[in-house]
C-alpha cells in the first residue's frame, strides 16, 4: 500500500511536467529538449529559496525561471532561425552551468530541516497514512490542469493551437506565430520547472543531474494517456497526460519491486515502457486490419 501511495504522489507531481511536454509536443507540435535543463532549474531555484525559509515563494521563482528558459529556446528558434531541437539542446546545455551557479557550485543541495509546502500541510491538516501529501499533490495538479484548459480556450490559446495545427495558415491570418511559439514554450517549461520545484521539496534535495531523461518520462506519460483516452480535445489531452504519469509511476514502481530487475535498470525499464506505449496504437491498428481481412475472407467464402 505504501508503494502504491508513493507512486501516486510521484505520479501527480511528475504529471505537471507531463502537462508541459504535452503543450510543446502535442499542442504546439514542436519538439522541445529544454525540459531536462528546466526541470533541474526548477529544483535548483526551489532548493535555494526553500533553504532561505520561503517554500511558497520557491515555487513562483521556479515557474518564472522555467518560463525564461522556454523563452530563450523560443527566441533562438524564431529570431535566429535555429532548429527547435538544436535550440533546446543549446539551452539545456547552458542551463547545466546556470543550475550549478544557482546551487553555489555544488552538485546537490539538501533541504532537510527546512520548511516545505508538504511539511506545512502535514502540520496543519492531520490525515493518516501520508494522505496529506497526496491531497496536496492532487490539488496542485487539478489547479494547473484547470488553468491550462481555460487558457487554451481563450482567443490567444486558440491561436497557439492553430499555430501547432497549421503555422502557414496562421501567418496568412495575420497572427504572429513567433509570439505563439515563444509563449507556448515558456508555458510548457514553466510547468516543467514547477514540477521540479515540487519534486525538490517532496524529496528534500536538489541534484544538478536530476533532469536527465525527463523528456522520455514526460513523453511516456503523454503516450500512455493517449493510448487509454485517445487523442480528443485539449482538456481530455491534459487529463490523459496526468493520468498517464500516474500509471507510468505505478508500472515503474512495481517493475522495480519484483526481483527480476536491479535498481540500476531504471532507465532501461523506462525505455521499454516508452517503446510499448509508442507501439501500442500501431499494434492495435494491425490487429484491427487483420480482423477486417478475416471478415472479408469469411464473406468471400460464404459467397
Amino acid at each position: 500500500m505504501t508503494l502504491l501511495i508513493g507512486s501516486i504522489q510521484l505520479g501527480l507531481l511528475y504529471a505537471i511536467m507531463a502537462l508541459g511536454i504535452y503543450i510543446t509536443f502535442r499542442i504546439l507540435n514542436l519538439p522541445d529538449l529544454t525540459v531536462d535543463g528546466s526541470f533541474s532549474l526548477g529544483m535548483a531555484c526551489a532548493a535555494v529559496v526553500t533553504i532561505s525559509g520561503h517554500p511558497f515563494l520557491a515555487l513562483f521563482i521556479a515557474i518564472l525561471a522555467g518560463s525564461f528558459a522556454g523563452l530563450a529556446t523560443g527566441l533562438l528558434h524564431t529570431k535566429l532561425s535555429i532548429h527547435p531541437i538544436l535550440a533546446g539542446i543549446l539551452v539545456m546545455t547552458g542551463l547545466y552551468t546556470v543550475n550549478l551557479a544557482i546551487m553555489g557550485g555544488k552538485g546537490n543541495i539538501s533541504v532537510v530541516g527546512s520548511k516545505t509546502i508538504f511539511s506545512m500541510v502535514e502540520s496543519m491538516v492531520v490525515v493518516p497514512g501520508g494522505m496529506g501529501e497526496t491531497l496536496l499533490a492532487l490539488s496542485i495538479c487539478i489547479i494547473v490542469i484547470a488553468i491550462l484548459a481555460i487558457s487554451f480556450k481563450t482567443r490567444f490559446g486558440l491561436a497557439i493551437r492553430a499555430t501547432g495545427d497549421n503555422e502557414d495558415m496562421v501567418r496568412l491570418s495575420s497572427i504572429n506565430a513567433n509570439v505563439s511559439k515563444c509563449i507556448a514554450l515558456s508555458t510548457g517549461n514553466a510547468c516543467v520547472a514547477l514540477s521540479g520545484a515540487l519534486i525538490c521539496q517532496y524529496q528534500m534535495f536538489s541534484d544538478v543531474g536530476s533532469g536527465s531523461g525527463m523528456v522520455i518520462i514526460g513523453l511516456a506519460s503523454v503516450i500512455i494517456g493517449e493510448t487509454i483516452f485517445g487523442r480528443r480535445s485539449v482538456t481530455i489531452g491534459l487529463v490523459s497526460a496526468a493520468f498517464g504519469s500516474i500509471l507510468y509511476r505505478i508500472i515503474l514502481a512495481f517493475a522495480l519491486k519484483i526481483d527480476m530487475f536491479p535498481a540500476y535498470a531504471l532507465k532501461l525499464i523506462s525505455a521499454v515502457i516508452v517503446i510499448i506505449a509508442l507501439s501500442g496504437p500501431s499494434i492495435k491498428a494491425i490487429i484491427q486490419q487483420n480482423k477486417i481481412r478475416r471478415e472479408v475472407q469469411t464473406v468471400k467464402k460464404a459467397q
